[in-house]
């Protein structure tokens, strides 16, 4: 039987006494602040303000999330050994994305507040954001490592060629909707960059990378951890699979010059940083009272 990462880690928390309880208050928090951040876009919705500082401040507080739990993810990351286990390096990963995703909206909102750029793109915030789609990807890369889900990949043809399919089909919907009908059939229109078009591309397309990664490792390591971190992992894989969404929404309307700070796809946004961040707070916590026979029920 193979041991895992977490059943060795754990063993070495029961030898120091080490008690942690797993429905940790950190979630409740995240929970009721995403509550708060749901009514404030409803009530900004509804009042049908754009550009204004309110709106700016939606952006300012929802971007709270993923700079406050990126911070606190990395460091307890060191639960499970940070670099030293597949564990802690994917709890350290991806926290460091949600980290430099919220380091580049706080740019972002600078460019808001004080030059009143309403919609600073590129800029100096794409320092923060696509980095963070690298880290988010790495994050699912060892978490497949932990589980041993890259192994039973590497062995199912199936899951290559609907990876390799889908790949393909996010790569042709893309250009359709993002240079046939938002561009108009001009891959570089006049008035754009060409690191535009690239970003606009390479957003959505490094989501889809992740939840692709992610969704290989739920879908083979289902049972992982006795089931201890299921929802977890199932939050992590909603919040990659929203982000793509919203990555792409905001593509999308900023091309077609129909963006604006606190709008639909800002909204998208926030939810999917609140599902990853849920999904590493979860990793934050490990039980160290669990029988060993149950958790390397998971390891089989």
């Amino acid at each position: 039987m193979l041991e895992t990462d977490y059943i060795r880690l754990t063993h070495k928390l029961k030898e120091h006494k080490v008690i942690i309880k797993v429905k940790n208050i950190y979630q409740k928090i995240l929970v009721g602040y995403f509550i708060v951040l749901v009514g404030y876009w409803t009530l900004l919705h509804r009042s049908g303000l754009k550009d204004t500082n309110w709106n700016y401040a939606y952006s300012t507080l929802f971007s709270l999330t993923p700079l406050v739990v990126g911070c606190f993810g990395m460091f307890a990351s060191r639960i499970w050994g940070a670099l030293k286990s597949s564990i802690g390096k994917s709890v350290l990963f991806f926290s460091l994305g949600l980290f430099l995703w919220g380091a580049g909206s706080m740019v972002w909102s600078y460019y808001n507040f004080i030059p009143r750029v309403p919609a600073p793109y590129p800029s100096l915030a794409d320092i923060g954001f696509a980095p963070s789609i690298f880290f988010w990807c790495l994050g699912a890369v060892f978490l497949s490592k932990a589980t041993g889900a890259r192994f039973a990949f590497k062995k199912s043809n199936i899951l290559k060629v609907l990876t390799l399919v889908c790949l393909v089909g996010l790569t042709l919907l893309g250009y359709y909707a993002l240079v046939k009908v938002a561009r108009g059939g001009v891959v570089v229109p006049e008035g754009e960059t060409p690191l535009k078009v690239i970003l606009d591309i390479a957003y959505p397309l490094g989501d889809f990378i992740a939840l692709v990664l992610s969704v290989i490792i739920f879908g083979l390591s289902f049972k992982y951890f006795g089931g201890r971190y299921k929802l977890s992992i199932i939050s992590i894989l909603a919040g990659l699979g929203v982000m793509f969404v919203g990555d792409f929404v905001f593509s999308y309307t900023i091309t077609a010059q129909t963006f604006f700070v606190g709008d639909f796809g800002d909204f998208i946004l926030t939810t999917g940083l609140a599902l990853l961040s849920f999904g590493v707070l979860g990793f934050a916590t490990t039980p160290s009272n669990e029988p060993k026979q149950k958790l390397e029920s998971g390891a089989k």
